[in-house]
């Protein structure tokens, strides 16, 4: 095709729209903490629009108003379909989402693991998302049992050594 009918951006143009950020296609479970952390950054990308919007005039703050646009859209979104999880109310004896696990591994290593929602993980600090094959292993066992962590880098067994859940009124 000839360059002649390709129409030339005058410099004043944003680049085509930016893609959605995918949802998950699992149920938004979530935590009190979790909840309060996607309201708190819905917030906060609210306020970077409004600041965003108030200088909207400048090309490179039109383009970052599009990322913050559509990563609000996507935030909003993770909000509306929230499904809060009242620890409280999980069962006390078995591993379920908000638990926080005490296991053991074959090679005497004691970890904790938290089961939280998809948008509160933190591997490094033990928070595991409940879609994650290790938190799918634990769920439903009770202290005492041995469960198969199906992993890349081969099959580990790990004892469930405890089993908590925390005081919704107190963060974790």
């Amino acid at each position: 095709m000839s360059r002649a009918f390709v129409k030339e951006t005058d410099g004043d143009q944003i680049g085509d729209e930016l893609p959605e950020r995918p949802q998950s296609r699992y149920p938004n479970y979530v935590t009190p903490n979790g909840l309060a952390g996607l309201q708190a950054q819905l917030h906060e990308l609210q306020e970077q629009r409004r600041r965003l919007a108030e200088h909207s005039d400048e090309l490179l703050n039109k383009e970052t108003l599009k990322h913050v646009e559509r990563d609000l859209r996507y935030v909003q979104e993770r909000v509306d379909r929230a499904i809060l999880i009242d620890p409280a109310g999980q069962p006390a004896d078995e591993v379920s989402f908000g638990a926080t696990v005490k296991t053991v591994d074959e090679n005497d290593n004691e970890r904790d693991f938290t089961i939280v929602g998809e948008d509160e993980a933190d591997v490094p600090a033990g928070k595991i998302s409940w879609v994650s094959p290790l938190a799918r292993a634990m769920m439903g066992a009770a202290v005492g049992d041995t469960v198969v962590w199906k992993r890349p880098a081969g099959d580990m067994e790990l004892e469930i050594l405890s089993i908590r859940y925390a005081d919704p009124a107190h963060k974790v």
